[in-house]
């Protein structure tokens, strides 16, 4: 750890011009949802205000989390107690990123300032939350863990594991480097800087966005325990018209860049083993099944679809509750095997088709009264599965019902998380105006069921 104080003017930020203007441009972040994790309030500006307002600009606005409540950067204060000058902190965070992205979400999860050592498994869960509860996260931008501060290290720390886990680009904002470092110190991180570009109305942006954090910038009172944190020469250097960002690339493509996988890999995996799931034999398939037959809130279906049907197993349980039912996979091997299964059923056949599919894997038109998604929605990327969904939508009878389920846990080779299908089916439902009837979560899987039909089991049974 280093010792500064941020009342002091500190280096000079004329001195990393130079140095700064000819480190390699970073591009302004495009594929997935861009995350802004600050640990107190102003970081979000003081470090990634401008990237804020490049992508407002560019209509892809980022999300802002705001980890600590700031209450301990006046201590003595007799102007603001701790939990007023919390209060106060929370206004101008809301402030400055109006000013910033209007269209950005602001989460504040009130975690002690200067204690996020801590609680650092509530902060990483806390942020687990917030980074998979909506669209795919491209690009996590966070404090940067050589700063010199305690909380800038512990945050980026959890980044960095939150990011590996969900494979994407992490980018960590050096702040008080530049306060307490020379361009010659042997901390700062050369080889892995980058330098995001600035337009001139960005940076005033962030000028203005800087000055909304009056508590920071501006003396509380006259007494010395309410002087400003930030010191006006300290100030000057996020001015430049580039902002400053280490930047690591993930080990493994993001959900928000993967691409879907095509059928060559599923030929490939029934050619290696006949049940590659273990549909036929794990006591876990048995039991997914049997709570996806108990969701369906009616007894039985005039016309089914079930998209990636694998090898049958689910479409025979299927068949004994639907008067026709269509199964589609896009292997090959897969469906000599379903059809076997279902030479009993002569109401159900499988023929190739797949989400999202075109031309011979186009999938069958409807109506249909039921569809089901099982383990299937995670092969496609981002992109094409909320290409794919709407569609799938139009599908849905007057009354229709759409179940899914997935897998929960990271697999290497998937382009998403089950959590992401779910999420992206959700949205496209709920712009379809279907009602969600079931919600089940488990640590392993999710189920969902959406329907045209609002109308509960029990009053479509008549108990009430």
């Amino acid at each position: 750890m280093v010792s500064f104080d941020g009342r002091a003017a500190g280096t000079p930020p004329d001195v990393w011009d130079a140095r700064l203007a000819a480190a390699p441009p970073w591009p302004l972040p495009r594929a997935g949802r861009t995350v802004v994790v600050a640990a107190h309030p102003d970081d979000e500006t003081l470090t990634a205000g401008g990237l804020l307002a490049e992508l407002a600009a560019a209509g892809r606005p980022a999300d802002v989390v705001v980890v600590s409540d700031g209450a301990a950067s006046h201590p003595g204060s007799p102007t603001l107690d701790p939990t007023a000058l919390a209060r106060r902190r929370v206004d101008e965070v809301r402030h400055a990123v109006e000013i910033l992205s209007p269209a950005s979400g602001v989460t504040l999860l009130g975690h002690p300032d200067g204690g996020l050592r801590e609680v650092r498994d509530r902060v990483a869960a806390d942020l687990r939350a917030v980074l998979t509860a909506g669209a795919p996260v491209g690009t996590l931008v966070t404090t940067w863990r050589g700063d010199g501060h305690r909380d800038h290290r512990v945050l980026a720390e959890v980044c960095a594991e939150l990011a590996d886990e969900l494979g994407c680009t992490l980018a960590e904002a050096p702040l008080w480097l530049w306060h307490w470092a020379t361009p010659e110190h042997p901390a700062v991180p050369w080889d892995d800087l980058r330098a995001l570009p600035l337009s001139d109305h960005a940076v005033v942006l962030k000028q203005r966005a800087v000055a909304a954090h009056t508590s920071q910038v501006q003396p509380l009172s006259d007494h010395p325990a309410d002087a400003p944190v930030l010191h006006p020469r300290f100030l000057r250097g996020f001015d430049r018209d580039v902002e400053p960002f280490v930047v690591h690339e993930p080990a493994r493509p993001g959900p928000g860049a993967r691409a879907t996988l095509p059928a060559a890999y599923f030929d490939a995996t029934y050619a290696r083993h006949a049940d590659p799931w273990g549909f036929t034999d794990r006591p876990y398939e048995a039991r997914k099944r049997a709570l996806t037959l108990a969701a369906l809130p009616d007894a039985r279906y005039a016309r089914a679809l079930e998209v990636g049907c694998a090898i049958g197993v689910l479409t025979a349980e299927l068949a004994a509750r639907c008067d026709e039912l269509t199964g589609t996979d896009v292997a090959d091997a897969a469906l000599d095997r379903a059809r076997e299964r279902l030479a009993d059923a002569p109401h159900a056949r499988v023929v190739r088709g797949a989400l999202g599919g075109s031309g011979d894997d186009a999938l069958p038109g409807g109506p249909f009264d039921l569809v089901v998604l099982s383990e299937v929605g995670y092969y496609l990327s981002w992109a094409d599965l909320t290409d794919a969904l709407p569609d799938l939508l139009t599908r849905l009878a007057r009354g229709g019902t759409v179940l899914a389920c997935h897998w929960r846990h990271a697999v290497e080779d998937y382009p998403l998380p089950g959590d992401a299908v779910h999420r992206a089916l959700a949205r496209a439902a709920q712009d379809a105006g279907l009602a969600h009837l079931v919600e089940h979560r488990e640590a392993d899987l999710l189920l969902d069921v959406w329907s045209r039909d609002p109308r509960s089991v029990a009053e479509r049974t008549g108990l009430r």
